[in-house]
């Protein structure tokens, strides 16, 4: 079972519990109002070749909706996993939505042992439930983990049946909760699991690695602020100081970033990519233009300028003149200027077209009528008439 379907089975399980009727899938809710929460900071990319490459992600932010939603996480990895490589995903965020942390879990999960989680700040709420899936798990000594009851943040214009049925999702989400940390091998029973669970649990680095949440803490790694405001927190009770200095505002930059140095591009091996990709494409009489004008500087550079190159060529043969397109990619064209000059060629070809408005001959055309001569009858009719005065 892939990953999208894991993540719809637990929908449909929250609607089947209720009897099939509709209600709102409760989010693990730590948020402040929409506006405070723009702020995100998402990436995802590969380094390295062979054995040495490695797939980094970055979360920093809501996961869900308003933030990194799991369908854009799963399909942002499934397009740079080769199945090999080894994946660091670093994580510092408030939570979201309970559902899509359930999803990144899971995928994270799939990966098996090539996955890394890295706690880089603040993980909260949803956040520890996606981070649990990775095989193994690394916090910042200066981060922070906490973990609470699920709770649907927006209710209105309900009854008490719906708010009954409600509780009832709710619990059921819990187990789905707890069956996510016990990924972890935790030094917890599930009954002192529960038990930090309603109580919300702030839990430093070193306690996170005693009760088996995390693996290792790393000592000296900068922490990253988990974006959001502090009013986020005013929701909870009893939350540490050191809680509210991990919240700020600004986003983190690439040269932040704790990643490997990417790699110097090679030349031979991206030509090499380049020949193949433009003798895929039918575009082998460009293959020299293009490795010119993308200089090889990377393998992403390479796949764009010939998806591009392959856009003029296709312009081309729709207008009817192929012979174009070579000139038109070593000048660097896109598909939309093309048009244009194209447009503008057939216009000015049709200009020097002499043009006849005299309708078509038929091919079969009847047989010319004999020309009827007056004097003719007038002569046959004097005969006649003389003949009959004889008679």
């Amino acid at each position: 079972m892939n990953v999208l379907s894991k993540y719809w089975l637990g929908v449909c399980l929250s609607l089947l519990l209720q009897g099939g009727r509709c209600l709102a899938f409760p989010r693990i809710q730590n948020l402040g109002p929409q506006q405070e929460q723009q702020e995100h900071w998402y990436a995802i990319r590969a380094a390295g070749e062979g054995d040495n490459r490695v797939i980094d992600v970055m979360i920093y932010g809501e996961i869900g909706y308003w933030g990194i939603t799991a369908a854009q996480f799963v399909s942002d990895l499934k397009a740079l996993d080769d199945g090999v490589s080894r994946i660091r995903v670093s994580i510092a965020t408030i939570g979201g939505d309970l559902m899509d942390g359930i999803a990144i879990h899971n995928a994270l999960r799939d990966l098996g042992e090539r996955c890394e989680g890295r706690i880089v700040g603040a993980c909260y709420s949803a956040g520890t439930l996606a981070i649990s899936g990775a095989h193994r798990v690394t916090m910042a000594e200066n981060g922070l983990y906490m973990i609470h009851n699920p709770n649907i943040g927006w209710l209105q214009d309900v009854e008490s049946a719906d708010l009954r049925a409600y509780a009832d999702l709710l619990d059921k989400t819990l187990e789905l909760m707890v069956s996510c940390y016990k990924h972890r091998p935790l030094a917890l029973s599930d009954e002192e699991l529960l038990a930090k669970i309603k109580a919300t649990t702030w839990m430093t680095a070193s306690e996170a690695k005693d009760f088996g949440f995390v693996d290792e803490v790393l000592v000296g790694v900068e922490v990253k602020a988990a974006l959001g405001n502090v009013k986020i927190l005013n929701r909870y009770q009893d939350v540490p100081e050191q809680a509210r200095a991990l919240i700020a505002n600004d986003l983190p930059t690439e040269e932040q970033e704790d990643l490997a140095p990417p790699e110097e591009p090679d030349p031979v091996a991206l030509a090499a990519q380049m020949a193949a990709e433009c003798a895929a494409a039918g575009l082998s009489n460009v293959t020299g233009v293009l490795i010119k004008a993308t200089g090889l500087k990377s393998l992403a550079a390479v796949k764009e300028a010939v998806v591009k190159a392959k856009a003029v060529k296709d312009v081309c043969l729709l207008a009817k003149l192929p012979g174009e397109a070579e000139a038109f990619i070593e000048a660097g064209l896109d598909a939309d200027a093309v048009r244009v000059k194209l447009f503008d060629k057939i216009v000015a070809a049709n200009s020097r077209v002499e043009l006849d408005n005299k309708p078509p001959l038929e091919d079969h055309l009847p047989a010319p009528t004999k020309t009827i001569d007056p004097g003719d009858i007038y002569a046959r009719r004097r005969a006649i008439a003389s003949k009959g005065e004889r008679a």
